[in-house]
């Protein structure tokens, strides 16, 4: 099966969250899986040149806006699958990927230049894989170029919402700038007075996807489908979850290239030596006896900071130490910062991000914390499992389909989840994992139970293939 995956985003190209990691790893597990897959995303100012390796095509001719733009595609197998590169200047060439008033334009403008360049590229998809609102507009496109383009005729699209509380609106007035000048197109977009490129994907698309099983249901509710609750409801029976997967070439602590020491689920002495040389890293005094509580996360309320400021004081009351990588609210990097000035032989930060160092503290931590409101899949809940650190998370969307509550009593479960958005049930789960970790034991069969999870891409990828295949029928 033939299969192009368009993304605004796809690591190592660009990243600013999840959706870069699943974009980046998902060809690639198609290909080990069997089909004929590959990518098209932009080629941004932060994209590296070390990743361009040529032109795949110099001349790609885009009629926008009633007159033609010259783009050019790069070409590069960085991420282990072919790849595409869509080259225009004036709109990728900013100093972030993402923020600008005109985002809309930018992303409206990649789908149709995304779409020129696959008919260069040969044969017709059978699968225009579709990843958030930014790729919206290539759904509507397609679903158009069906009745007068045979090339489009017998490609169906898969429409994959990764976080519904970015919808990519904009006023409805602009879109016969874009092409998009008769009724259908028009009805796709409109919601509320404006247009949606998001409602016009969950509207027009074939098939629809969603990052986990659990927030395929929570978006169909009116707390987590921001207004657009009913349409998923009504196409609820073209709506599959499917958990991310996790890059083992990338994520391994056998043989992560960012640790100094590697171990397994079979021999995990080397967590040790990890853990020291974390403590070491943050300038923070070296006993391995204490816990490590983690956090690599974008600074929102979305990520349940405010549980986490709530039991901060508590935990390290316990001795433990905390550690905290990440950037985003100020209210929320000053919080860490006092929280640092308080206890700097307990607490380690630092603002920003640095992928390496998240890697580092994957593996040197004890616990991971991840109290989100929402989660549509979440990635770091499944990293720590793979890297023998005990999430503690709230019981929501992905994090829910992940993790499942310890139980002591017959050594099943991997993690500790509570439910109500709540501080007091966040510590809860926190003094219940301490019990547990103090228990040498006990520890080291939770361990065990997260490192064993088969969590890979190549078994998300297969699901996918099922869910191309319905999509097909």
């Amino acid at each position: 099966m033939r299969v192009a995956v368009l993304s605004a985003e796809a690591v190592p190209y660009s990243k600013t969250g999840g959706l870069g990691d699943v974009a980046g790893a998902l060809p690639k597990a198609l290909r080990a899986v069997g089909e004929d897959s590959f990518l098209i995303t932009p080629c941004y100012l932060q994209t590296k040149g070390e990743y361009l390796w040529h032109t795949a095509v110099d001349d790609l001719w885009v009629n926008w806006r009633g007159k033609p733009y010259r783009a050019q595609a790069f070409y590069s197998e960085a991420n282990g699958s072919p790849t595409f590169l869509i080259d225009a200047p004036s709109f990728f060439h900013r100093d972030s990927i993402y923020g600008y008033t005109e985002d809309y334009e930018r992303f409206a403008f990649f789908n149709h230049a995304a779409l020129e360049l696959i008919k260069r590229l040969g044969a017709p998809p059978d699968i225009v894989h579709l990843n958030d609102w930014h790729c919206g507009f290539a759904a509507v496109e397609i679903a158009h170029l069906r009745y007068w383009d045979s090339y489009w005729r017998n490609t169906r699209t898969v429409f994959s919402i990764h976080n519904m509380a970015y919808q990519g609106g904009f006023d409805i007035g602009e879109l016969w700038k874009f092409g998009f000048s008769s009724d259908f197109e028009r009805n796709a977009f409109a919601f509320n007075g404006y247009a949606s490129a998001m409602k016009a994907g969950l509207a027009v698309a074939d098939m629809l996807s969603t990052v986990s099983r659990r927030y395929g249901f929570e978006i169909q509710q009116p707390e987590n489908g921001y207004g657009l609750d009913w349409l998923v409801r009504q196409r609820s029976n073209r709506l599959i979850g499917i958990v991310n997967g996790v890059d083992f070439d990338v994520w391994n602590p056998a043989t992560d290239t960012a640790l100094n020491s590697h171990f397994n689920a079979q021999n995990i002495n080397g967590k040790q030596a990890c853990k020291k040389e974390l403590l070491e890293q943050f300038s923070l005094p070296v006993d391995l006896e204490p816990p490590i509580f983690a956090n690599i996360t974008r600074l929102t309320g979305q990520k349940g900071i405010d549980l986490m400021m709530a039991v901060a004081g508590d935990i390290l009351a316990t001795g433990s130490y905390i550690i905290s990588l990440g950037s985003g609210e100020q209210r929320y990097e000053d919080f860490w910062q006092r929280l640092r000035d308080y206890a700097p032989r307990q607490v380690g930060i630092f603002r920003g991000y640095n992928e390496d160092l998240a890697h580092k503290i994957e593996a040197g931590a004890d616990l991971f914390m991840m109290p989100s409101k929402f989660e549509p899949c979440g990635l770091n809940q499944m990293y720590s499992l793979r890297y023998g650190t005990v999430p503690v998370v709230r019981a929501v969307g992905g994090l829910d389909d992940t993790v499942q509550n310890f139980d002591a009593v017959n050594g099943k479960g991997n993690g500790f989840k509570f439910s109500e958005y709540r501080a007091d049930k966040f510590l809860e789960k926190i003094y219940e994992a301490l019990f547990a970790y103090y228990d040498k034991d006990v520890w080291r069969r939770l361990q065990w139970n997260g490192m064993t999870i088969d969590n890979s891409w190549e078994n998300a990828a297969r699901k996918y293939v099922q869910l191309y295949r319905m999509t097909k029928s």
